[in-house]
């Protein structure tokens, strides 16, 4: 498997703007100064497996190891790892034990995929409520793929409606807590057409023989799917939102400011942390939503910006595009003093 892996999951727009070098708070294009070596690092690489794809999650690991051994020859510094971070509750986990067996770090270096609003993993819920309220049921769920974006799930339903379609929610609020939105939308609609008749009349007028006979062979099978979700009656409403979370951001920053020192650097190692998001409102509605909006302080010029501000670190990350080969190459670089394009490194404002 070749080495060049490519990790984005929001990639820049191709607007030759968000490829312009990056400014320091200060307007210098040069590095802000280090005042010394590093001598503890810490390397978090971030394991996230793209859907549909044969690329293992834990590629983060082979670009670490040669960061790694890089500081180690290089500097004699101490490395260490996060190991096994597959969500941010497994990062929270490890990062505190770190704060209470170790002094800060000189650097934290992210690998992993990345967007506009900082690192990403797979989203996992991290809080997960069933509330019951006269006849009204809800579950609601908060999950996290990029910290401080948080994605809200909602599933209301009767309780005096199906009692069968009752229990199983309640059954199974472990096995919700695995899933992602379209999982649980698919596990409760099959439930539901086991439980709720289909309205043959309402069928008939939409999918009858005559009807289906003019359908294209390609969409058959969705057409009748289509008409037995409409003429089926809902036992539940799925909603969905992301939002911005302001204690998961700051959990995020304050482990941060805890893990680094103050003259320490903060390098994000994923596409785009370092551009320019749209300032327009997105398809999505996620994408460039915390450094676009007025949270502390912002609107900021891209998640470096932001990160820096909040931290009071120098903070790091590529403009654009990025891959496994091109982090090892930009953090070497940057160790070494050497100029490059398309690094964003932004020192904090002084007080």
């Amino acid at each position: 498997m070749a080495f060049l892996l490519w990790f984005c999951v929001r990639s820049a727009y191709g607007e030759e703007q968000d490829l312009l070098s990056c400014r320091s708070v200060h307007g210098a294009l040069s590095y802000p100064k280090l005042q010394h070596p590093p001598q503890r690092v810490l390397l978090v690489p971030l394991l996230s497996k793209e859907p549909y794809t044969q690329i293992s999650e834990r590629w983060p690991e082979q670009p670490a190891n040669i960061i790694a051994a890089f500081y180690r020859n290089r500097f004699g510094a101490d490395v260490t790892w996060l190991r096994n971070i597959k969500s941010w509750n497994d990062y929270y986990q490890q990062a505190t034990q770190m704060l209470q067996q170790s002094a800060p770090f000189d650097r934290v270096i992210f690998i992993g995929h990345g967007g506009f609003d900082g690192p990403i993993l797979k989203a996992k819920v991290f809080w997960q409520d069933l509330v019951i309220a006269g006849n009204d049921g809800k579950l609601l769920q908060f999950s996290e793929a990029q910290p401080g974006l948080k994605n809200s799930l909602s599933v209301t339903y009767d309780i005096n409606k199906n009692q069968a379609f009752t229990d199983y929610i309640a059954g199974h609020l472990q096995e919700f807590a695995q899933l992602n939105k379209s999982e649980i939308w698919h596990s409760l609609k099959d439930f539901e057409k086991l439980l709720q008749p289909l309205d043959q009349a309402c069928f008939n007028r939409y999918c009858s023989p005559d009807k289906l006979v003019a359908v294209r062979p390609g969409v058959y099978q969705s057409r009748i799917e289509l008409c037995e979700l409409i003429c089926r009656e809902p036992l539940f409403d799925l909603k969905s939102s992301v939002e911005i979370s302001p204690e998961r951001l700051f959990l995020f920053t304050d482990t941060l400011k805890s893990l680094v020192t103050a003259d320490g650097v903060i390098f994000f190692g994923a596409c785009n942390p370092g551009s320019q998001a749209p300032n327009q409102a997105p398809k999505r509605g996620d994408v460039g939503l915390i450094i676009n909006s007025s949270l502390t302080g912002g609107p900021y010029q891209s998640y470096v910006h932001q990160v820096s501000a909040i931290t009071g670190r120098v903070t790091a990350g590529p403009i654009g595009n990025s891959s496994a080969e091109d982090i090892v190459d930009r953090v070497i670089l940057f160790e070494t003093n050497q100029m490059q394009n398309y690094l964003c490194v932004v020192a904090p404002a002084a007080p």
